[in-house]
């Protein structure tokens, strides 16, 4: 919607009382500009809401078509006005006042989406001109990856779950990779199979699995007795793949094995027999990252004092990087209490907000930064993170607003992690990761990106360069 269509609905608005007895044909009928399924709702249904509101997806009713759709349009306009509280939909709960505004795969609505929502919702949802509706979305089967053909995929031994019964936290093995040589991994993603009838509808998010989540990990031949699992991110219900740089594949060594160390499982309502797939896009032979891959962990499981029924309980925790980092992803993850959660980086005398979302425990979501825009923090900087809490009878969330929790894995307990991904860069790699975005953003000394502290710095050995290239020049 673009901004005369907005200050036509405004002024439209404004001339609906005056005009309130005219007669419809008559010439005090308002101006107001139709806004229909068939042109202005399904597009934004398509880019927003039918990955999941569709059969056989995470959420619990279709928005494939108007007649889906329509017996739906006022929850729809409160949900989407929610913007980026708990219970928002689309659950992307970025906040757009602050920190950086740039993310892959954002889903978002602009706030002339919303307003369009609302009036088509208050006006009686009409269809509108069926030609004008867009060609439908095609989906990719149960045996098509969103990774592409994936070159490895490993099988989880089954489960059942009871339909009714407490949730379970289990190991389910190790899996053996079959890899005969070192081989990096460019993609991942893990799906939950099940046979949960696929017309079967679900009442509620997530009510057609019964895998929460599941922490694993990678171990090489040579590993220890007792020594930790390499962990790669963490499935959980409607998470998306995981596509890592090009330049930091993930290693997977040969005669590896998959630690399945953590299984979270619980029960949807019907027995259920479920096994995870693990699918991996490998490099090609030959490949070797340029960076190193790390975690930006920061997190907080010792101090966790969460006192019952009150609201704008805070949580912080810090870090310090020990090497330049690039970080790619903000993934913050609490529990049923968790509210919102803010990044922030401490560089010197700098204190700057790279992020702050609002939290549902309903979605946990990672949101991936896009590339030049992703923060390019120097040795030495603090990161950290800052979490608010309600355990009121307003969060929704929270099961009894009466009790005290601290940390842990239970549901009924809490957890304060960024879970965000990064990776570690030499010197070199960071000047000319900073040079080479100055170029592509056409930055100049006026200009500010948020999460580059160094991005305006001309740093010696590229100063030495620049006179080397002009000598030559003469």
């Amino acid at each position: 919607m673009n901004g005369t269509y907005r200050s036509a609905l405004l002024i439209a608005a404004v001339l609906v009382p005056v005009a309130a007895g005219a007669q419809p044909g008559g010439s005090g009928a308002s101006a107001q500009p139709e806004v229909t399924f068939a042109k202005d709702i399904a597009p934004i249904l398509q880019r927003s809401c039918q990955q999941c509101h569709r059969p056989d997806s995470v959420a619990p009713m279709s928005l494939l078509t108007y007649e889906e759709t329509r017996p739906w349009a006022r929850a729809i306009k409160a949900r989407t006005a929610l913007r980026h509280r708990r219970g928002a939909m689309p659950p992307w709960f970025v906040e757009k006042d602050i920190g950086i505004q740039h993310f892959k795969n954002d889903v978002s609505l602009s706030e002339d989406e919303i307003e369009a929502i609302a009036i088509w919702a208050d006006n009686g949802a009409p269809l509108g001109n069926p030609a004008d509706l867009p060609p439908p979305l095609e989906f990719a089967g149960e045996d098509e990856w969103t990774i592409g053909e994936p070159d490895l995929i490993l099988e989880s031994p089954a489960v059942v779950v009871p339909a009714a019964a407490p949730d379970s936290w289990t190991s389910l093995g190790r899996l053996e990779t079959g890899l005969t040589e070192d081989r990096y991994v460019a993609a991942v993603e893990v799906r939950e199979f099940n046979d949960v009838p696929k017309t079967e509808a679900s009442g509620t998010v997530g009510g057609r699995y019964v895998f929460h989540h599941m922490n694993y990990g990678s171990l090489g031949p040579d590993a220890d007795a007792g020594q930790r699992p390499d962990g790669w991110p963490v499935h959980e219900v409607g998470r998306n793949a995981d596509v890592f740089p090009s330049e930091a594949g993930r290693l997977l060594e040969a005669g590896s094995v998959l630690d399945l160390h953590n299984a979270h499982l619980h029960s949807n309502g019907r027995e259920t027999r479920a096994h995870l797939k693990f699918a991996f896009k490998l490099h090609p032979r030959g490949y070797e990252p340029a960076v190193r891959y790390a975690r930006s962990f920061v997190g907080n499981g010792v101090d966790i004092d969460i006192k019952p029924n009150q609201a704008g309980q805070e949580l912080h925790a810090y870090r310090v990087l020990d090497a330049h980092t690039k970080l790619l992803s903000f993934e913050p993850h609490q529990h049923a209490p968790g509210t919102r959660m803010c990044l922030e980086a401490i560089w010197g005398h700098n204190i700057e907000t790279l992020s702050c979302v609002g939290y549902d425990h309903n979605w946990v979501k990672q949101y991936i930064f896009e590339d030049d825009h992703a923060p390019l923090l120097p040795k030495g900087t603090i990161l950290h993170i800052i979490g608010w809490l309600d355990t009121t009878p307003a969060n929704r969330n929270v099961a009894d607003p009466r009790n005290w929790s601290g940390g842990g894995r239970r549901s009924v307990s809490n957890m304060f992690i960024d879970l965000g991904l990064a990776y570690e860069l030499t010197d070199e790699q960071f000047e000319r990761e900073m040079a080479e975005r100055r170029a592509r953003l056409r930055l100049t000394r006026n200009d500010h990106v948020i999460g580059c502290p160094l991005c305006q710095v001309e740093f010696p050995s590229q100063a030495a360069a620049a006179n080397d290239q002009q000598d030559d020049q003469q």
